[in-house]
């Protein structure tokens, strides 16, 4: 366990972050209110995902569902479709259960205990301190990328922020030097200067409070901090789906709640198998998502997709209904559906390539007037 700085190091430390922060920080609409519902909604939004991509998320939500009540009593399908292009859907979709426990368990209110926000689905360590200490001003201490950036390369910290070890070291700082009472501005600085002064890649060393202090930068290898671990390599899918026309009409089916892209709707089909066509895939998909038989008649277009862990390559295919009655075999429900109806549901980004290929290709006009 590395030493602790001095009173003395950790009251520079507050003095100089905190004075930048009141000059340099953004103008973001999540910092003009105290209002833990709207802070919650921001912090949730900004997991993952940088601010210029929330802010226009962020306005659409709020407007949406500008309180927890309101939330709690949508329907999850108009929830993610407001989500919908933000990505990792399940913060949507815990953001959903989090305010129905809300207003069941805490009349409406936001807790302000730290056990109880830490019960609400989707809330964590970084999550529970980041809203109490921005919208109740307790006094707990954020951990999160830009805040390990600034840490370690400073104290120069010698352990991975992926390691428990590392975690526990960095916790424990983190703590030592929140500035008590002050504890959401200090946050809100400490972050705002990891993402836009001590950033990963060619850091702004000339324009931060804290370079006079920073022992990586004395050491000129602030490039070396953090301490990585290796990347395992990624694995790659390859993915077959079927736009299936009926009666003028696509098949459409919900992905189950539980798990990755859950209930938002898709094209039916997964990933293909050794020894598999594609076009073999396509029609045994169909088959166990939704039991019905088709013909699978061309390629429409090939999106290629990155998620956290992953990627896939996704191939879809125009397809012509045999027989059968649909049914929710690998899926919540399905519908039947115009084409001009698709953008009133909440798609994956890959889907929304397949959907935009529909339109390219003018196949909603032809195939809406054949009979």
């Amino acid at each position: 366990m590395m030493k602790l700085p001095t009173s003395r190091c950790k009251n520079r430390f507050r003095q100089r972050l905190l004075d930048w922060y009141a000059q340099a920080q953004r103008d973001l609409p999540w910092r003009k209110t105290s209002d833990p519902y709207r802070i919650w909604i921001s912090e949730i939004m900004l997991q993952q995902t940088q601010v210029q991509t929330v802010l226009p998320y962020y306005a659409k939500f709020v407007e949406a569902f500008p309180n927890v009540s309101v939330l709690a009593v949508a329907p999850l399908s108009t929830v993610l479709k407001v989500w919908e292009g933000l990505g990792y859907y399940a913060r949507a979709r815990n953001l959903y259960k989090a305010a129905r426990q809300i207003v069941s368990e805490h009349r409406s209110v936001f807790p302000s205990d730290l056990a109880q926000v830490r019960k609400l689905p989707g809330i964590g360590p970084y999550t529970a301190a980041a809203i109490l200490s921005i919208a109740f001003n307790q006094d707990h201490a954020v951990l999160d990328g830009n805040v390990n950036r600034v840490l370690c390369r400073v104290f120069r910290i010698n352990e991975t922020p992926k390691s428990k070890e590392g975690e526990k070291t960095l916790q424990v700082l983190a703590e030592n030097l929140l500035a008590p009472g002050r504890a959401g501005t200090f946050n809100q600085a400490i972050m705002e200067l990891g993402a836009v002064v001590c950033t990963p890649a060619n850091p702004k060393c000339a324009q931060c409070p804290l370079a006079r202090m920073c022992l990586a930068k004395k050491n000129g290898d602030q490039h070396l901090y953090p301490i990585r671990v290796p990347r395992k390599t990624r694995p790659h899918f390859l993915i077959a789906a079927g736009v299936i026309w009926k009666d003028g009409k696509l098949l459409i089916a919900r992905r189950p709640e539980n798990g990755l892209l859950g209930g938002l709707w898709e094209f039916p089909g997964g990933k293909v198998e050794e020894n598999e066509s594609i076009g073999e895939a396509v029609i045994r998909e169909v088959k166990e998502e939704v039991g019905i038989s088709v013909r699978v008649d061309q390629l429409l277009t090939v999106v290629k997709h990155q998620y956290t862990h992953f990627s896939i390559t996704l191939h879809a295919f125009t397809c012509r209904y045999l027989a059968g009655e649909p049914q929710a075999l690998g899926c919540t429900e399905w519908r039947w559906v115009d084409a001009e109806e698709l953008a009133q549901y909440a798609f994956p980004r890959a889907n929304g390539k397949i959907i935009e290929a529909i339109v390219a290709a003018g196949l909603a006009r032809s195939k809406g007037t054949r009979t």
